[in-house]
């Protein structure tokens, strides 16, 4: 059962006062990776999470407009979602639910449903601009992208402050996550990107990983993008996903649980 104090915070919404000198999409953090399977949307649910437990006020909205599956890592069943505000049958705001048990609200996408991930240009503009007005009345918002590197993935990225890329030891994943930096780069040479290595089997290999994607980074593309943090590998994280939990709710003190703190303490400083 949710405790008071996280369900005092889930009824925030977005009707609240906006957080004093907000610039617009400056508290947008996407969280992105080249290949699907890093860990990403528990990176995300876990990071919403982490935050709230250090005072903030947090929406966690699914970006990846064609396997939204926050929902079911979640285990709820949303009355709106993403697909009822692109159709135009409600407005952005009004697509925000409470989720108590995290402390945090969402906006959910379609799950199982690719329809939304060929949306034109000019409404993903749109999304962009409601999306970035919402976040004034959070300290943050956390955009779970899709996967990969195409056109609808890096166009949600226009109006974000940070983008947390997640990769693991994998060289696919590496090679994906490198092209998804080089492509939002060429796009947003200006944008903060910051790397997350996940399911690290200690926190050296995990710096290890860092290193190698750190070098192509500079080598082809001289920038320096920094490490935000490593994710130890961790059972506890599997067992949490197959339950539908989040992992600070039933394991805070497990050792991923650990990691993505420190990785909240640094966003917060």
């Amino acid at each position: 059962m949710p405790n008071s104090s996280a369900s005092k915070q889930s009824s925030a919404s977005a009707s609240a006062t906006p957080p004093a000198n907000r610039g617009k999409g400056h508290n947008i953090i996407a969280v992105a990776s080249g290949k699907g399977g890093v860990g990403k949307t528990f990176l995300a649910i876990t990071l919403a999470n982490a935050l709230v437990i250090k005072e903030r006020k947090v929406l966690l909205f699914d970006g990846d407009l064609g396997l939204a599956n926050l929902d079911i890592q979640l285990g709820i069943m949303p009355q709106h979602d993403l697909g009822s505000v692109i159709a135009g049958r409600l407005t952005l705001n009004q697509a925000v639910i409470a989720f108590p048990p995290g402390g945090f609200d969402i906006i959910a996408g379609r799950s199982g449903s690719g329809g939304l991930a060929n949306i034109p240009t000019s409404r993903l503009q749109m999304l962009n601009e409601d999306l970035a007005l919402l976040a004034q009345a959070y300290d943050h918002v956390i955009l779970d992208l899709g996967a990969g590197v195409e056109r609808t993935v890096r166009q949600l990225t226009h109006n974000v402050g940070i983008c947390i890329v997640v990769a693991t030891d994998e060289p696919t994943s590496l090679t994906d996550a490198y092209a998804f930096i080089k492509l939002t780069h060429m796009e947003r040479p200006k944008l903060d990107i910051r790397i997350v290595i996940n399911a690290a089997n200690s926190t050296r290999e995990g710096e290890r990983t860092y290193n190698t994607l750190l070098k192509a980074c500079e080598g082809f593309l001289k920038i320096s993008p920094p490490l935000l943090g490593v994710v130890r590998r961790d059972p506890k994280v599997r067992e949490t996903i197959k339950a539908q939990v989040p992992l600070l709710t039933r394991y805070p003190n497990a050792e991923a649980a650990q990691d993505v703190f420190t990785i909240a303490r640094k966003l917060i400083e």
